[in-house]
């Protein structure tokens, strides 16, 4: 295995998964309230960290392990063992599985964008950017039709 922090990671933790964590979660972990923002892109610094290849991102990508960047709402002192407890979910907002699934293969597809775009609690930098690809993508011809 990886020591910790390998890649790049402040958290390290058990029992939270791409597949159940959504967009907007609010957790209580020791003192402090965090909040789920997006998931986490690879970039060129991880593959250089990791000493692998070219096809180390897209790997990476492909694993659906990619993390997810958590905003602090409350400062609170957190330690190793602290239990992790979900306080807020937003049930209309897709998981970080399903965002990384319509970021791959489904950001020209109106529909999978405006289900991401619905997470009340997307990142600022995520929405503009998405939004962007929802216009693009109603203004697009449709070339089967």
């Amino acid at each position: 295995g990886f020591p910790f922090g390998q890649f790049g990671e402040n958290l390290t933790v058990e029992g939270l998964s791409e597949e159940t964590v959504r967009i907007g979660d609010v957790f209580r972990v020791g003192g402090a309230l965090l909040q789920v923002t997006q998931p986490r892109t690879p970039c060129y610094k991880l593959a250089l960290r990791m000493g692998e290849g070219p096809d180390f991102l897209r790997r990476f990508l492909d694993s659906g392990r990619l993390g997810f960047y958590l905003r602090v709402i409350q400062e609170g002192e957190i330690g190793a063992g602290d239990a992790i407890e979900c306080v807020d979910t937003d049930g209309g907002a897709v998981t970080i599985a399903e965002f990384i699934h319509i970021y791959l293969h489904e950001k020209h597809d109106p529909d999978s964008l405006r289900r991401v775009l619905a997470s009340r609690d997307l990142g600022d930098a995520w929405r503009i950017y998405l939004e962007k690809m929802l216009d693009k993508a109603e203004h697009t011809p449709d070339p089967g039709g």
